[in-house]
């Protein structure tokens, strides 16, 4: 579903960066859709480290994926567990700080000046006049206090946003993820599936649609988002007697822990406008092809960019906005599970790597 251009924006926005543990490319495109509502973050040096990277999937607008790229990696940071070394709670955390940052007058002004639907001049005024006065700007030391002003009942965005990110830190990965983005790791040449995708058929998803009093219709949640899990859409989190990771829609993300080795060749994170046309395993095996004559990993992703863009609207397939990161690891790991978890392959031609969800 969407609102097609007659003929694609093809451009693209690509990035490349590396420190001593990893290097990386990035490519977004905004293809055949009438506007560019994926959003991304690369932060190799999230900390001394840690290395953070994270793709967002806008839909119904751009703001609350911009909003994403913008805060969560800091809301990662200023979590009381990610200085106690719990990252896994500390990201979880920083998913369902998004959904309360975005509320009241703070979070309406924030979402103007972003920019959407919202007025980004009103939005600037309104900062200027209702925001409160400090000497220190510095951004690390804002506690996001509660604002004052015309919008101070405002309870979040209707529009939402998929997030998957990636926190690598020494040998351990840390991946979460709500709704259909995905992230790919690729094991001597083996894809696992690092995230789930979370559509509202799944067990899972429908038993929590259906208890908070929602329902699923053309596999679409209240017949509208075809997605179980976002950042954002507030008008399915509206059951006050629900805590936030019960709610129709929640932002509470699976999380995924792995320990790194040196059999492991890169990481991808993308957004469902990649997943709708390639496989895990086609994507993996065309990244491999590429990187035989190509060492520059945004070009890589500019390729699988323009791969997959369709030569028309026919089919929708192809269509959607198109974001990619890829991750290599520099420093050779010693592996102690590798055996075990190549041992484990499943049949299909996409593995899922022990998927530790955070399910009810």
């Amino acid at each position: 579903m969407g609102v097609y251009l007659s003929t694609p924006k093809s451009e693209k926005f690509s990035e490349d960066g590396e420190n001593d543990r990893v290097r990386y490319g990035l490519a977004s495109m905004q293809g055949w859709r009438s506007t560019m509502e994926d959003a991304h973050a690369a932060y190799p040096d999230l900390d001394a480290s840690t290395s953070f990277f994270g793709v967002y999937d806008g839909h119904g607008g751009k703001v609350v994926a911009k909003f994403c790229a913008k805060y969560l990696h800091q809301q990662v940071l200023k979590n009381e567990a990610y200085a106690a070394g719990d990252i896994g709670t500390s990201v979880q955390r920083a998913f369902f700080r998004m959904d309360e940052m975005m509320r009241g007058q703070r979070g309406w002004r924030e979402l103007a000046i972003l920019g959407d639907k919202f007025n980004k001049f009103s939005g600037m005024i309104e900062g200027l006049i209702w925001s409160p006065r400090s000497g220190n700007s510095n951004d690390q030391v804002d506690n996001w206090a509660f604002e004052e002003g015309p919008h101070s009942d405002f309870s979040g965005p209707t529009c939402g946003s998929t997030a998957c990110v990636a926190v690598l830190r020494n040998n351990q990965l840390f991946v979460a993820n709500a709704g259909d983005s995905r992230c790919v790791i690729s094991r001597k040449g083996q894809a696992y599936n690092l995230s789930r995708d979370h559509k509202p058929d799944l067990e899972v998803e429908k038993e929590r649609i259906l208890k908070a009093g929602g329902f699923i219709h053309a596999g679409r949640v209240n017949g509208c988002l075809n997605l179980a899990r976002a950042i954002g859409d507030v008008e399915f989190k509206q059951n006050k007697f629900l805590p936030a990771e019960k709610q129709i829609v929640t932002a509470n993300p699976d999380i995924n822990t792995i320990e790194l080795c040196d059999d492991d060749d890169f990481l991808v994170l993308a957004c469902d406008g990649i997943w709708d046309c390639m496989s895990s395993q086609k994507l993996v095996d065309f990244i491999h092809e590429q990187l035989q004559y190509e060492s520059k990993l945004s070009v890589v992703c500019e390729r699988v960019l323009d791969r997959c863009l369709a030569p028309s609207t026919a089919t929708g397939e192809g269509c959607d906005n198109m974001t990619m990161v890829l991750v290599q690891f520099k420093k050779p790991i010693k592996c102690a599970s590798s055996s075990e978890e190549q041992s484990s392959q499943s049949k299909s031609a996409d593995n899922e790597l022990e998927i530790e969800g955070t399910q009810d």
